[in-house]
């Protein structure tokens, strides 16, 4: 019983180890095509990685060739047009040279006009004070009273004293004018020139709802003519009922809103030989 026993081990570990050799020699077999495979992949994938690296460059050196040509020729065009503006500064200045007397010849005609306008003033200053003595009158049609100023056919007079709105309007009303209405820039500038930094009164108010002169003339808001965030209504000025609704030159020649109630001097305005 023991004998057979052996025997049969014997036989069974023959075929084992036979059984093995056989596996090993499969994998073998499948290593040696495997490394080869594997390789050319990774060579494939390098050479189409290559491919598309050269492409995108290729790509890259075209565009920056395609710029450095488009700025070569603006650079090419920038200095034709700086040549050409050398070319016209330098015409330019030679006809301003050739006509540097008639420029002259301009500046003193226009200095001359401007003395020419200040002596016709003075004489309109003299003739209404010569009417002024022969009719025995203060008020001559087409002269500004005494201590009026005269500036584009209308005379102006700077109070020196202090009145409510209401009060100076019913002042210069009972004048033969009215509270100041400016109707120009160039009569803006006049008046801001003469007023010599001080507050007055104008005939601008906005007491029925709406901005308007004193002379009922619609009046459209021009930012530029009043100081930074007025008209504003301010209601706390503690001078009785309502809002801010009558308008004042400020000392730098804007406006402003203020309480009706307030005092400060006035300008009046009437035109020349017209009564009001």
């Amino acid at each position: 019983m023991t004998t057979e026993y052996h025997d049969n081990t014997e036989e069974d570990s023959f075929w084992r180890t036979e059984s093995r050799n056989v596996t090993f020699s499969k994998v073998s077999r499948s290593r040696s095509w495997l490394f080869p495979a594997l390789t050319a992949t990774v060579i494939l994938a390098l050479v189409i990685a290559l491919g598309a690296i050269n492409t995108t460059t290729s790509n890259r050196l075209w565009s920056l060739e395609t710029s450095v040509s488009n700025m070569t020729h603006t650079l090419n065009a920038a200095q034709q047009l700086s040549k050409d503006a050398g070319k016209d500064v330098h015409r330019l200045k030679f006809a301003v040279e050739n006509n540097k007397d008639q420029l002259t010849s301009v500046a003193e005609a226009l200095k001359q006009l401007a003395s020419l306008d200040t002596v016709i003033r003075s004489v309109q200053s003299l003739k209404c004070s010569v009417e002024r003595l022969i009719n025995n009158s203060s008020d001559v049609d087409g002269c500004c009273p005494l201590e009026w100023d005269t500036f584009g056919g209308s005379c102006y007079f700077y109070s020196k004293m202090s009145l409510t709105w209401h009060r100076a309007r019913d002042w210069c009303n009972s004048h033969d004018s009215h509270l100041l209405i400016l109707s120009s820039d160039k009569e803006w500038d006049y008046v801001v020139q003469h007023a010599h930094g001080g507050f007055y009164w104008i005939g601008l108010t906005d007491e029925d709802g709406e901005w308007e002169w004193v002379n009922k003339t619609p009046y459209v808001i021009d930012r530029r003519r009043w100081k930074p965030g007025q008209p504003d209504s301010w209601t706390h000025h503690g001078l009785g009922p309502g809002d801010e609704d009558c308008a004042h030159l400020h000392h730098d020649g804007r406006l402003n809103d203020l309480h009706c109630n307030s005092r400060m001097n006035f300008i009046c305005q009437r035109h020349t030989g017209i009564k009001i």
